[in-house]
């Protein structure tokens, strides 16, 4: 799914609500950037978000986060050993996002001359500057996470 955020007074401007929260995340980037007298010009306005668009499409989905992550952290992992570690992903839908990133050369494919022949998967070192940034989002993640509990915690009482 695409979706265009639009940027007015330096702000971005999202209606669908799943991308609420990250435009609201966006909006406090700038923010700080405009406190540290770091104003973007229209210009470079525009070019964050043709990157924004880039990288959303390369990492739309919901299971690019969880291979790379599985990737990052195992290092070199055969098909079968990605398929255990992401769990819930059927081999279609692995294979499919696989060829994405590797498309995308976030990943690298080599294939063994074994019997079985045997395929192995590894992050390349443009795919691992994703690492902050998943990291970052994990941390997010269970920070949301705490809070949601913790508001349906005092609810309760």
């Amino acid at each position: 799914m695409r979706f265009i955020l639009l940027v007015s007074n330096r702000k971005l401007v999202c209606c669908r609500k799943p991308y609420r929260k990250f435009v609201t995340f966006i909006n406090n980037k700038l923010r700080i950037l405009k406190d540290e007298k770091k104003v973007l010009n229209p210009s470079q306005c525009s070019l964050r978000m043709v990157g924004m668009n880039d990288a959303m499409s390369i990492l739309s989905g919901k299971w690019k986060f969880h291979i790379l992550s599985a990737l990052i952290v195992f290092g070199k992992m055969r098909f079968s050993d990605l398929k255990r570690e992401v769990t819930g992903i059927g081999a279609k839908m692995l294979s499919k996002e696989l060829q994405d990133l590797e498309m995308n050369l976030l990943i690298t494919r080599s294939v063994k001359q074994t019997k079985p022949i045997t395929v192995e998967y590894e992050i390349t070192d443009f795919g691992r500057t994703l690492e902050h940034i998943i990291v970052e989002l994990a941390e997010w993640g269970i920070e949301y996470r705490n809070v949601l509990i913790n508001k349906n915690a005092s609810t309760e009482i």
